[in-house]
């Protein structure tokens, strides 16, 4: 196994806890009645969070999934 091999295995399990770790911190989308009047509709700075949240989450998953395409087809040995 090549020096560059072993490194994207150690990056893909980094993205992979990071990936779980990300999707933890997400707010959960279904309140159901508990989410009539909350507070977290009156303010915008939730939302944007949310959205930066969202936004960093395809990133990591996007980096994650081609850490293992490289390493499943065999790019790099």
């Amino acid at each position: 196994m090549s020096a560059a091999y072993i490194a994207l295995l150690v990056i893909g399990a980094i993205l992979a806890v990071s990936l779980i770790g990300l999707i933890l911190l997400h707010s959960p989308k279904g309140d159901g009645m508990a989410g009539i009047g909350s507070a977290a509709t009156v303010f915008s700075g939730k939302r944007g969070a949310e959205a930066g949240l969202d936004r960093l989450t395809w990133i990591v998953f996007g980096l994650f999934m081609l850490d293992c395409l490289v390493v499943g087809f065999g790019f790099i040995k």
